[in-house]
């Protein structure tokens, strides 16, 4: 396993502390994403490109509401190594949360066909040959479909989800057609969808989305997400966040 240099853990609740690095890190897409995704606690579930594992991590905020199996999937071995730093000094549960190194494209032996309930990811935004190519490497994994295409994540959770499991991502606005048409080509029916203002008076810059896996096609638009509220962040990106009042 690689070493780690450079990390600090940063607070998720009393109990739970994230190892993130400079290349590894978290925005306020992974607490949306995690929220919208909204596991049972019976679930068995996965994270496709889950970097530092922001996305699930934040799921055992509140072990006893938890899903009972995640299973986080990252390319990159600093990333992967963050979460085992994680797990063993950050609050993780060891037995429930599980990092993988692997790629998402090559899945198969490595995770049960059919076997969860929810797949989520946090997907490169940009799309192959679009916008200029960030400067390190870890930034270009993220941000541009270098190593993977949204295709290759519905392929992943087409394999991974059983009859009826949800397939949530977030991605920018402007990629919702790309999205539609690649789930659908998998048999993953778009079934709900709620896009993230900052204000009421501005185009969405985010847009969650949810899929079923064999779904019958109706697809709910939820009312809009709005980051900012008075005196600072809005009523539920504080519930989000855990917090009771803006400072």
């Amino acid at each position: 396993m690689i070493e780690l240099d450079h990390f600090t853990f940063e607070p998720l609740a009393e109990h739970l502390h994230l190892c993130v690095t400079p290349s590894h890190k978290f925005g306020t897409d992974a607490f949306l994403l995690s929220d919208f995704a909204a596991p049972r606690r019976k679930d068995t579930v996965c994270d496709l490109g889950s970097g530092c594992g922001i996305v699930p991590a934040l799921w055992f905020r509140n072990p006893e509401d938890a899903p009972k199996q995640v299973y986080a999937v990252e390319v990159q071995e600093l990333a992967v190594a963050q979460m085992e730093r994680s797990l063993q000094e950050g609050g993780l549960p060891a037995g429930r949360f599980f990092p993988i190194l692997a790629d998402l494209r090559q899945l198969k032996g490595r995770l049960p066909d059919g076997a969860f309930d929810l797949v989520t990811c946090n997907p490169p935004y940009k799309a192959a040959g679009g916008g200029i190519l960030s400067g390190s490497g870890a930034d270009r994994i993220a941000r541009h479909e270098t190593l993977c295409s949204f295709g290759d994540v519905c392929d992943a959770a087409n394999h991974l989800l059983k009859f009826g499991g949800r397939l949530c991502v977030c991605q920018r606005p402007e990629r919702l057609a790309d999205l539609i048409d690649e789930m659908r080509r998998r048999g993953i029916e778009p079934k709900r969808l709620r896009f993230v203002h900052q204000r009421p008076d501005t185009p969405p810059w985010l847009l969650l989305l949810e899929g079923r896996k064999g779904g019958k096609p109706f697809l709910r638009v939820d009312p809009p997400l709005l980051i900012e509220g008075e005196g600072g962040f809005s009523q539920e990106v504080l519930r989000i966040y855990q917090k009771e009042r803006n400072l």
